[in-house]
Parts: structure tokens; sequence; C-alpha cells
């Protein structure tokens, strides 16, 4: 599986709140190129695991929804 492109924005959203944490949690400052050396690390070894629940829970869901589909389906009674 390819590495997770992430939007510019929301990269540099996850970086800022990756330093925030470090500081809050660890009372340690990190530089950009750490924050993103750390999300690039959590991408490649979780982002698989994180993917693949991602496809569990679409399935379940679909699942669920076409259950519904049978409850909606008309009864044919001769009369």
């Amino acid at each position: 599986m390819a590495v997770i492109k992430l939007d510019p924005e929301k990269k540099k959203m996850l970086l800022e709140e990756i330093q925030q944490h470090f500081q809050q949690e660890r009372d340690e400052s990190i530089s950009v190129f750490q924050a993103e050396n750390y999300l690039e690390f959590i991408l490649v070894k979780a982002g698989v695991y994180i993917y693949n629940q991602a496809i569990a829970d679409a399935q379940t869901f679909m699942a669920e929804k076409a259950e519904e589909l049978f409850v909606l389906e008309k009864q044919y009674k001769e009369s």
C-alpha cells in the first residue's frame, strides 16, 4: 500500500498538533522537520491498519444497509 497522501492544509494542521502534543505531554519542543518524520512514521507503520479498519467498518455499514432493503421488499399475495 502506498503512503497516505495528505492535503497540505491538513498536513500542516497535523504537524502543529504533533508539536503541541510533544510540548504538552512530554514538555519537549520539536521542529517541524521532527514532526514530519514522526507523522511519516505513523502513516507508514499504522496507516495500513487504519485503512483496513476503515474498509471493515464500511463493509459492515453497507451490509446493514443492504439488509434494510430486504425489509422493504413487497411480498406477492394471491387473492
